[in-house]
């Protein structure tokens, strides 16, 4: 799946190449593939290693991510250093040498694809290193700890084709006598930490398990575990919490308060069975299964939707379905500006109620409006505030420090 994309991220961003690829391809077109292949398959292996993820391979250069430029040095000297030992054992002179160059900078990150001034930047600092060599941005310089045993010579400054400004430079070497800093063991206390909370979970759930014992059923109950209720007499719906697909998670107050609204202006048919509240928004936020929720509240439609609102536009899809077969019975999209949301909860409320019951009397529509004020933005707050108290309830209920409210 495409990575979703980000804009003015700040990353350290390490360029590396081949340098000479061409030579080595005229001198051994397959040989020289074939080296420069494992050349970058034993650089991404030190990448990854250290914290950093490639994000490209072009020909004979790479392009990998870091959130840190001590990791980026380190990975970069201790591949050089070992590099060196392995091409010192080939039996030919076709032997491949890598120069990096390592920045700090803005990027975009779209569709697996890294690009922005952080790129250009290591770009061009590698264009400047030698065979061998590592050669970083002072920017980054600046962000290394001295506990690290590098040491850097000044390049000066470096006028880079696409910059304006001068840029500084310095090589990055080990320390003689030094020895290469292990990985960060960061990703290692955080996987260790998940295991152990995930450990603590499952000890939490076998208490509550033994305590409880669901697995003895009492005398007299059902042997399945899920009790399927009969259907009512007259046509029954249950209204699911409207989904949020707007860019604001906070607006799902908007998405809930829409559904409250079609659930309490649907249950002002008399001729209607409309589940409540409480027992719909049990499923919030869940994959659901619209025939078992026919079976588990007993029901023989199910109605769900989504909102999507922006701006002073709002978007809302909705669907009956029919909870012993699965199939749409009806479905409608609604794109209307934010003050026409009251006149689209009355078309929702009539489409169902004409879908479940056609001998309802359509009188009385004015009344099954629960329109509290005429003010949207009075009737937007009226919402936020019940989102909140819900919260507020749910919250109570699960420290059990005070009675619910409301």
């Amino acid at each position: 799946m495409a990575e979703h994309r980000r804009s003015g991220k700040l990353a350290v961003i390490l360029h590396a190449d081949i340098v000479g690829s061409t030579e080595l391809v005229h001198r051994d077109e397959q040989l020289a593939h074939a080296r420069i292949q494992e050349t970058f398959h034993r650089f991404s292996d030190t990448i990854k290693n250290y914290n950093g993820k490639v994000r490209e391979l072009r020909g004979d250069a790479l392009l990998a991510e870091f959130d840190r430029a001590s990791d980026a040095v380190t990975a970069a000297l201790l591949f050089q250093a070992t590099f060196s030992k392995y091409n010192s054992q080939l039996n030919d002179s076709l032997q491949p040498a890598m120069r990096v160059g390592i920045a700090m900078g803005e990027v975009v990150i779209a569709d697996e694809t890294i690009t922005g001034v952080g790129v250009v930047l290591a770009q061009r600092l590698e264009q400047l290193a030698e065979s061998g060599s590592v050669v970083i941005q002072g920017a980054a310089y600046e962000t290394i700890p001295g506990r690290f045993p590098f040491e850097f010579a000044n390049l000066g400054e470096h006028k880079v084709k696409g910059l304006g400004e001068p840029v500084r430079a310095y090589e990055a070497k080990l320390k003689v006598g030094a020895e290469i800093p292990q990985p960060s063991p960061a990703k290692h206390r955080i996987r260790n930490s998940l295991i152990l909370v995930c450990i603590m979970a499952v000890i939490a759930v076998s208490a509550v398990l033994l305590w409880f014992k669901p697995w003895e059923q009492p005398l007299g109950s059902a042997p399945s575990d899920r009790i399927a209720l009969s259907l009512p007499s007259k046509p029954s719906v249950a209204i699911l919490p409207f989904d949020n697909l707007g860019n604001d998670p906070d607006q799902s107050y908007f998405a809930d308060g829409l559904t409250d609204d079609l659930i309490t202006n649907l249950s002002l048919y008399r001729e209607l069975f409309v589940i409540a509240r409480n027992s719909t928004f049990v499923y919030k936020g869940k994959a659901v299964d619209v025939k078992q929720i026919g079976r588990d509240l007993g029901v023989a439609f199910v109605v769900e939707g989504s909102v999507r609102r922006e701006n002073n536009r709002v978007r809302i899809n909705a669907q009956l379905i029919d909870a012993q077969t699965g199939n749409h019975v009806w479905a409608e999209r609604f794109d209307r500006k934010f003050g026409d949301v009251f006149a689209i909860q009355d078309e929702i409320t009539r489409s169902i109620a004409g879908r479940l019951a056609p001998e309802i009397t359509r009188v009385g529509i004015e009344e099954s409006r629960n329109k509290p004020t005429e003010d949207l933005d009075a009737w937007d707050l009226y919402l936020q505030a019940t989102a909140a108290l819900a919260e507020f309830n749910r919250k109570a209920e699960i420290s059990g420090a005070c009675p619910r409210a409301g």
